[in-house]
């Protein structure tokens, strides 16, 4: 196994980790306060920030996979932006969430961008490897 697809494992299990915590945390113990978002509002923000976390928290797992037989500079660059992506779209809708902090809300699309690029890059590697073939 390379040293990628440790990072890659390793990073999901800790994000998969979190992401149920969370998860757990916004279905038992979220609470609205003077500084945060109202409830309602702030459990769909929530509810979103986890649904991406995991969702891409099992790509990292996939990707550690994938890893191991296909070593590949826009695979990695593509797992890495995937990482930076959940940081700043989860992160920055949870952070919101917990502090009412508006500002954090232009971070959340870059991290969307991060994502997407992520994606893109994980689908160029792949195509790259079919024309190799």
């Amino acid at each position: 196994m390379n040293i990628f697809s440790l990072w890659m494992l390793c990073l999901a299990g800790f994000n998969m980790a979190l992401a149920v915590g969370l998860g757990a945390f916004g279905a038992h113990g979220l609470r609205a306060n003077e500084d945060s978002l109202p409830l309602e509002r702030g459990l769909a923000v929530w509810e979103t920030a986890v649904q991406y976390h995991l969702a891409h928290g099992l790509a990292l797992l996939g990707l550690a996979a994938v890893a191991v037989w296909l070593d590949s500079a826009l695979l990695r660059t593509g797992g890495w932006l995937l990482v930076a992506g959940m940081l700043l779209f989860s992160g920055s809708l949870y952070l919101m969430v917990l502090t009412g902090w508006r500002w954090l809300g232009p971070i959340t699309p870059l991290g969307g961008l991060c994502l997407i690029g992520g994606w893109l890059l994980i689908m160029t590697a792949a195509l790259r490897l079919s024309w190799n073939q």
